[in-house]
């Protein structure tokens, strides 16, 4: 919805879309991640997040439903119901990305890698998606409407296939049983489903008195406390990128040539960079690992503020595509090495809390980030 707030910002412009939208998915994905967190080792973790793909899924197909519905109308009426499909999707996210952290987390610290450059990769593709679609309908009639309806229909689809992949492929794997049957042999309760749908049956109690494995796990209160600095690296990564995006691209970065073709390209390199950056901390020699450099890098990146505030005023497209590329960048390194690190010295079940934990304060940064990103708008008449 993000990738396509060009087309909102055209249909309510009075509505700050590209502010409300966001801020309204917020609570919906911090509340239920935060449920979840603190419930984590007795939830069906299979089940999660297959409900939470299928809201994907029908939050994609209830974007293209309403924008025919209402004939590509914009007023209060599209615009409350388009804020509902919003909060659908974060209540989805609510549950998968919990999840999916907390479970890859328990495996090897090169699936969480992996799967937060597919979070980056996502954005760049439906970024390069939307460029697509703006452009093959750019010079028809009603072109803005097509381009982001078609772009609607290929994320519904995408959404399908995620629900797919997770249900029938995802727990056959061979290393994801392998990861799995070792967590549960360590106690962690949240594996069962995921392996008896890998045709994996536990015949015993594996957190029984008899299992020599069972040791008791740490609380998540003791989690979070030794973790603290991580957690809150995570908060102020997320927080200062989204004080920036989408509200402060999209509206506020002053005269530009682009047209609507501006904000889209500014999100597309966040995106871009952002994805390059999971990569990096492959490379062992330039991966940060100390908790104190972590800590330091990520408060030097609020040197952005003022940078970006400044661009706005005295600089031009291409200082603000640089600043926004250096964004992506630096959020795709630092999240990375925090989230790979973090989990190393636990077991299975410490290590599922433990990155639940880190999801709900990445989520919260980007709630905190959201609320922030008016404060732009001060001095400008609204």
């Amino acid at each position: 919805m993000l990738t396509t707030i060009d087309y909102y910002m055209y249909l309510f412009p009075k509505y700050h879309p590209a502010r409300i939208i966001f801020l309204t998915y917020q609570p919906f994905v911090l509340g239920t991640t935060a449920i979840f967190t603190y419930f984590e080792a007795k939830i069906n973790t299979r089940l999660r997040i297959l409900l939470g793909y299928t809201m994907f899924f029908l939050s994609s197909l209830a974007v293209v439903i309403l924008d025919v519905a209402t004939l590509g109308e914009g007023g209060i009426r599209t615009f409350i119901g388009t804020c509902i499909i919003s909060a659908a999707f974060g209540v989805g996210n609510g549950h998968v990305q919990g999840g999916m952290t907390g479970d890859l987390s328990l495996m090897c610290p090169e699936f969480i890698q992996s799967f937060y450059a597919g979070l980056a990769a996502s954005g760049a593709l439906t970024s390069i998606l939307r460029f697509i679609t703006k452009a093959a309908f750019e010079n028809s009639q009603d072109g803005l409407r097509k381009g982001a309806t078609l772009f609607s229909i290929i994320s519904c689809f995408l959404g399908l296939l995620c629900v797919l992949l997770y249900g029938f492929i995802f727990p056959k794997l061979s290393i994801v049983t392998f990861y799995r049957s070792k967590a549960a042999y360590e106690g962690s309760l949240t594996v069962r489903a995921d392996l008896a749908a890998g045709g994996i049956q536990r015949n015993h109690d594996p957190v029984s008195p008899e299992n020599p494995a069972c040791i008791e796990r740490w609380s998540t209160m003791k989690l979070l406390f030794q973790n603290r600095d991580y957690v809150l690296d995570m908060f102020l990564i997320y927080l200062l990128t989204f004080a920036i995006i989408p509200g402060f691209l999209a509206e506020d970065t002053g005269s530009h040539s682009m047209g609507s073709w501006y904000p889209v390209v500014l999100i597309a390199c966040t995106y871009t960079w952002d994805l390059l950056a999971t990569y990096i901390p492959l490379i062992e020699q330039i991966k940060m690992t100390s908790q104190k450099w972590l800590l330091i890098a990520v408060l030097a990146r609020f040197l952005l503020i003022p940078a970006f505030y400044y661009t706005v005023k005295y600089g031009g497209q291409g200082l603000m595509i640089l600043l926004t590329s250096f964004l992506g960048l630096s959020q795709g390194y630092l999240s990375v090495c925090v989230v790979t690190e973090a989990p190393k010295v636990y077991k299975g079940p410490e290590q599922n809390a433990l990155g639940n934990l880190l999801v709900f304060s990445l989520l919260g940064g980007i709630f905190c980030g959201a609320i922030l990103d008016w404060l732009w708008l001060i001095g400008k008449g609204w």
